[in-house]
């Protein structure tokens, strides 16, 4: 027989109550005004998410940027691409989820949030962006709403034009930009091949529910 999923924690935030809950050992989700965002048993394309940091994994000192902490199973996936050297700011807006990923949730991903290459920054993550020109070799964002029909194509603080080329000048030569989507959106990858980026979509998993997984690389101006 199912188990049942417990509520071990929830918190009042400005987008609604953020909820977690448990079944079982492993079996975790959080949700906001009764809607699911993260599954960890569904966690697909939050591998993804970090295995895009693969392309940067050999530089010196890869210097990374995560904007939405969730599970930490995206951050858990790009510290297990990076090497000893490596650095990832995680910018979270919530502090209760900073605590799960400390508490409840830190045996999914073995404490990535203590990792000593970690440091977490409570903010947004588009505020990190704009005031760090050429300093991120990948930069991926993992928000629960990603670009869709509905973005607004200029204005949008993560997707939209002049954000992406916000984006583009906090990026080093080469750099990766990957973002996670309920489902693909051709127009914010016409908007990211405007900004000078190459583009690949990928739909991890196979059957069901695909997401849709966006890794953008920056082209060098010998490129351009």
């Amino acid at each position: 027989m199912t188990q049942p999923w417990h509520i071990i924690d929830k918190a009042d935030t400005p987008d609604g109550t953020l909820e977690l809950r448990r079944r079982g050992e492993r079996d975790f989700l959080i949700l906001i005004n009764n809607r699911v965002l993260m599954n960890s048993s569904a966690n697909r394309s939050e591998l993804a998410l970090g295995e895009s940091c693969k392309a940067v994994a050999t530089r010196p000192r890869p210097r990374v940027l995560i904007g939405g902490l969730g599970m930490g199973l995206t951050l858990r996936a790009a510290l297990d691409c990076l090497p000893p050297t490596a650095g990832v700011l995680v910018a979270e807006l919530n502090p209760v989820t900073i605590g799960w990923c400390r508490g409840p949730l830190a045996g999914l991903t073995k404490g990535a949030v203590e990792d000593p290459r970690v440091a977490v920054e409570l903010g947004d993550v588009a505020a990190v962006i704009a005031k760090e020109a050429g300093k991120f070799d990948a930069i991926i964002i993992d928000l629960y709403e990603g670009p869709h029909a509905g973005t607004d194509a200029t204005n949008d603080p993560f997707y939209g034009s002049r954000a992406i080329q916000k984006t583009a000048a906090a990026l080093t030569p080469g750099g990766v930009f990957a973002v996670w989507g309920e489902a693909p959106d051709k127009g914010f990858e016409r908007r990211l091949t405007v900004a000078g980026f190459s583009v690949t979509l990928q739909r991890p998993g196979r059957g069901g529910l695909r997401h849709a997984v966006y890794v953008a690389k920056k082209r060098d101006r010998a490129q351009m």
